[in-house]
């Protein structure tokens, strides 16, 4: 599984705009259909909100992919 860091500045950062900043989805479109399939995890849940507010700390998942919200 490909491990990456995302680096945010705010107080938190949408699981679909994480997903369009670590380069995983291309297009918010692309993001909302991942998340709404269920194919995303947030600590460990399955989350089909695209709204969900991470913050550093926060782990989210897909097939292969872990990102780690610092």
């Amino acid at each position: 599984m490909q491990e990456q860091t995302v680096s945010i500045t705010t107080e938190y950062i949408k699981l679909e705009a994480l997903l369009k900043f670590a380069g995983i989805t291309d297009t918010g479109g692309e993001a909302k259909q991942i998340i709404q399939e269920g194919e995303v995890t947030v600590n460990g849940e399955v989350c089909t909100m695209r709204g969900k507010k991470l913050r550093p700390g926060d782990v989210a998942e897909l097939p292969g992919v872990r990102l780690v919200v610092a």
